[in-house]
């Protein structure tokens, strides 16, 4: 049987704002919502909160390697043009 004290709590503002604090450190940051994600104890509230937060950091690199792709593709199109108009 479920801890049910555990779901039914809500999390404070206090914890929220040191949840926020801790997430924003670079490398505890990652650690942190990793933790918070998958491991016990968290309140469901603060697990959604990490899980949304990876899924959004996995959105944001495939659309930054995506667009980055698209850029290089684009500069090296106009590198050519540039470079085969100037050849003698």
């Amino acid at each position: 049987m479920s801890d049910n004290s555990v779901s039914n709590e809500t999390v404070t503002l206090g914890e929220w704002i040191v949840t926020m604090i801790l997430s924003y450190i670079p490398i505890v940051g990652f650690i942190m919502i990793l933790v918070w994600a998958f491991g016990g104890g968290a309140k469901p509230s603060k697990k959604n909160y990490a899980r949304a937060m990876i899924i959004m950091a996995i959105i944001v690199t495939v659309l930054s390697i995506i667009s980055s792709i698209l850029f290089a593709g684009i500069f090296a199109a106009i590198g050519d043009s540039i470079s085969s108009s100037y050849s003698y």
